[in-house]
């Protein structure tokens, strides 16, 4: 298992993919030396181990975000154990595969989409690492990794796959669909595109953990603002939603083969963004945070003998 580093951002640092997303995923064809890691991290378990394996000579690291057998709610996810274990083996690159509604009449189900913004109307999900003494605050203006999405836009273009570059995701609490109000509101928020429930606060965490991230989102309906298609229900986006895996693996197979490349500027995100003095941190706190922030922090002061 990869190492994770904290040297900061290198050019020639081999692509590391993780992928979070359904359980299904890593069963896909092609994916070789496949095996599992049990990760234990200061915030508690992971949604489940991690499934390593290799497409030639990338390295990835799936986590279904649900556990196998979908296990969590959307807000029961521990999405700050999710990103630290995929930060931990030395992930580079976070690939979210998702599915969504559709807020646009050009976004069909079966569509897949390359979002480029978020709009955050979660209610209850820790979205922080930095806490208990130590306060961060990192830039989120435009919150998608330009160097995934370009791999992603790139490999949905070479298999031939209907795609749309850009768009807001709306993330909402759930865990039940949106009331036709609702849907009509949220689809009134300039360049929403599609509405979820997962990509937040995953893709904060994310940036603070200083890991590129993008999301495939797979348009699997029309939530229920469509006038002529009926309400969504769950049948509908079981059935649509096992005909985007196939396309998913294809596109996280082709990644793979061309991974994501240059610099990107989540790599150093936490750069300037600790605002508390490195003494006043807390020393259980900063062993939380030790993999984030060993690489700006002076050396923790050793303790005084008795």
């Amino acid at each position: 298992m990869t190492p994770a580093t904290h040297d900061g951002a290198r050019a020639d640092r081999r692509a590391v993919i993780g992928v979070l997303g359904g359980s299904g995923l890593y069963d896909m064809p092609g994916l070789d030396r496949v095996r599992e890691h049990a990760i234990a991290t200061p915030f508690g378990d992971p949604s489940d181990a991690l499934i390593e394996g290799w497409i030639g000579q990338t390295q990835l690291f799936f986590l279904p975000r649900h556990g196998r057998g979908h296990r969590f709610t959307p807000s029961e996810i521990n999405y700050r154990a999710n990103l630290w274990a995929l930060k931990r083996v030395g992930v580079t690159d976070v690939v979210s595969v998702s599915a969504v509604g559709s807020m646009r009449e050009a976004i069909a189900p079966g569509d897949l989409v390359i979002v480029d913004q978020f709009v955050d109307r979660t209610l209850t999900r820790p979205r922080t690492f930095f806490d208990r003494g130590c306060v961060a605050h990192v830039a989120f203006s435009d919150p998608v990794s330009p160097r995934v999405s370009a791999a992603l836009a790139s490999a949905c273009v070479r298999l031939g796959l209907r795609h749309h570059l850009g768009g807001a995701y709306v993330c909402i609490e759930g865990p039940q669909f949106s009331t036709r109000a609702e849907s009509q509101t949220l689809r009134g928020l300039p360049d929403v595109a599609v509405v979820g429930m997962t990509n937040l606060p995953e893709a904060r965490l994310a940036r603070e953990a200083e890991l590129p991230y993008a999301t495939l989102a797979l348009a699997t309906d029309y939530d229920c603002w469509h006038d002529a298609h009926d309400a969504v229900t769950v049948e509908q986006v079981i059935a649509v939603l096992r005909a985007n895996v196939a396309n998913a693996q294809r596109v996280i197979a082709e990644v793979a083969r061309r991974p994501p490349a240059g610099p990107d500027p989540a790599e150093d995100a936490l750069r300037h963004a600790v605002m508390t003095a490195p003494a006043l941190i807390p020393a259980e706190t900063r062993a939380r945070l030790a993999l984030f922030l060993d690489r700006y922090l002076p050396p923790a002061p050793a303790a005084s003998g008795g």
